[in-house]
Formats: structure tokens, C-alpha cells, sequence
């Protein structure tokens, strides 16, 4: 069984193997036991059709560099996760993003000199095999109905990451995204701030500044409401900061580099 290309895993993928009934026309996959493969990320890939769920829960901002992606803060600084219990289980109540509901699976192309891409499962994650107990991946030689809901979620993934791109290029030719930085402060140290930077946002002050009819527009096509969902988000900060807090998870203030790495 031949691995896929894989120059470079997303993030959580250790390895990649094309799903086929040949190969794998016996296997089952079972459900995760914990979310263990989470481990310490605190920056987790989103996309537009995302930020009005998990901005309840989480900060979305950008990351850095000259072609940003969005992503749901779980924690402010590397190796904070504050949504994980001592279970390895996420925290109940709160959105789930898809990059992790995807997981072990994903779209991905065989040939790089083609377009074509094809579902493939990472065999490390320890929950796809012929020995597992679960949902049936093949009748015979034909995917089961679990197998074509997982194709079809990898699809919408896949559309909903082209969606994201474009909204990203729109920001940027609007030229309205600023490197972002908060300062956070505690009651017992209060002469001493926790300022955390490494992360783009969209600048207020530009978004106020552009035109009416780009305005108009950016509320028609619902670039807006995702643009304010963003925004509202950023409130979410302090409380992460709080979560971090009262886990005993925040390092000695200082300025933090740490808010939002570079990930695929």
C-alpha cells in the first residue's frame, strides 16, 4: 500500500494512505477515544463557513505573512490547549472545528501534476484498520454510506477552503488587515502586561474609512457580517487569557510571541 505524495503534512497528519477497497475492502474505522492528536496546538485552521459558530467560543485572527489564513485561537500561547481536559476530551459545549471533525481523513492528490485528489486517512491516528471494531468502510468492492458521508464532508472542506481563499484575497485587496497585538494585564500584576502578538487582524479604522458602496457591497455578498464576526471574536482574548489563568498555563509576563503560528 503505497503512501500518497506528501511533501508536506497539514497539520495533525503523520502519514497518508489512499483509501481503496482493494486494500482496505475489511477495515473498519472506530471513533476516537480522546483528542489526544490535539496535544498541544492551540491554533486550529477555520474556514468562512465556520466564523459564525466558532466565534462564540473562539478569537479568529489571521495568521502572519503575506498570505494569511484564519484560525480559532484555543489557547494565546504554543503549547496551550485550554479546551482539553485532563481526559484528553475536548471541553463539552462548544463548537467543533471541521479541520479536527475531518481527522484522520482528507482530500488529497495522488499525482501533483494532476488536479484529481482522493480520499486518504492518516494509518497513525490508530482508529482505521482491519482489526477494528466500528463502521464498515467497503461493502464488497462499493464504499459504504459511512464511507460516501466521509467523501462528502471532505468535499464541502475542500469548497469551503476555496471560499476562504477568496475572502482572504478580497481583504487583501481591500487593504484592510494590520498586524495585531493585545495587551492583557492581571489583577496581581497589574504594572506588568501579558502582550501577545504574531497574528493579523482587520484594522477598524480602514474598515471605517472605505467607501459606501464597498460597504454595500461587502454586505451583500455576507463578506461583512463574516468581517464583524471576526471582530466580535477578538473579545474572546481576555477570556482565553482567564482560561489560561486559572490552568495555571501563562508564562511570565513578558512580551508573547505566541498567538497564532504559521499553519497549514
Amino acid at each position: 500500500m503505497a503512501s500518497a505524495p506528501q511533501p508536506q503534512l497539514p497539520l495533525f497528519y503523520k502519514d497518508l494512505l489512499p483509501l481503496n477497497s482493494r486494500d482496505h475492502g475489511d477495515w473498519k474505522v472506530s471513533p476516537f477515544e480522546n483528542v489526544d492528536f490535539l496535544g498541544e496546538t492551540h491554533a486550529i485552521p477555520l474556514t468562512v463557513d465556520e466564523f459564525v459558530d466558532a466565534q462564540r467560543d473562539y478569537p479568529i485572527v489571521f495568521t502572519a505573512g503575506d498570505n494569511p489564513l484564519p484560525i480559532a485561537l484555543m489557547g494565546l500561547n504554543e503549547g496551550v490547549n485550554t479546551f482539553m481536559d485532563d481526559n484528553g476530551k475536548m471541553v463539552a459545549d462548544v463548537y467543533v472545528p471541521a479541520y479536527i471533525r475531518r481527522y484522520p481523513f482528507i482530500l488529497a492528490k495522488l499525482q501533483q501534476e494532476s488536479d484529481d485528489m482522493s480520499l486518504c486517512f492518516d494509518p497513525s491516528a490508530g482508529v482505521v484498520g482491519k482489526e477494528k471494531d466500528g463502521q464498515a468502510l467497503f461493502d464488497g468492492k462499493d464504499p459504504t454510506e459511512y464511507t460516501n458521508n466521509v467523501l462528502d464532508f471532505c468535499k464541502k472542506f475542500e469548497e469551503a477552503g476555496q471560499r476562504t481563499k477568496a475572502f482572504l484575497e478580497e481583504l487583501k485587496k481591500l487593504d484592510i488587515l494590520m498586524d495585531g497585538e493585545i495587551a492583557i494585564t492581571r489583577s496581581d500584576a497589574p504594572d506588568t502586561p501579558f502582550v501577545y502578538r504574531g497574528f493579523r487582524m482587520v484594522d477598524e479604522k480602514k474598515l471605517r474609512e472605505l467607501p459606501t458602496e464597498t460597504v454595500e457591497t461587502l454586505n451583500k455578498n455576507g463578506m461583512g457580517m463574516l468581517i464583524h464576526a471576526h471582530l466580535f471574536s477578538l473579545n474572546l482574548m481576555r477570556k482565553i487569557f482567564e482560561r489560561q489563568s486559572a490552568q495555571g498555563k501563562v508564562p511570565t509576563p513578558t512580551n508573547t510571541n505566541g498567538a497564532a503560528p504559521a499553519v497549514n
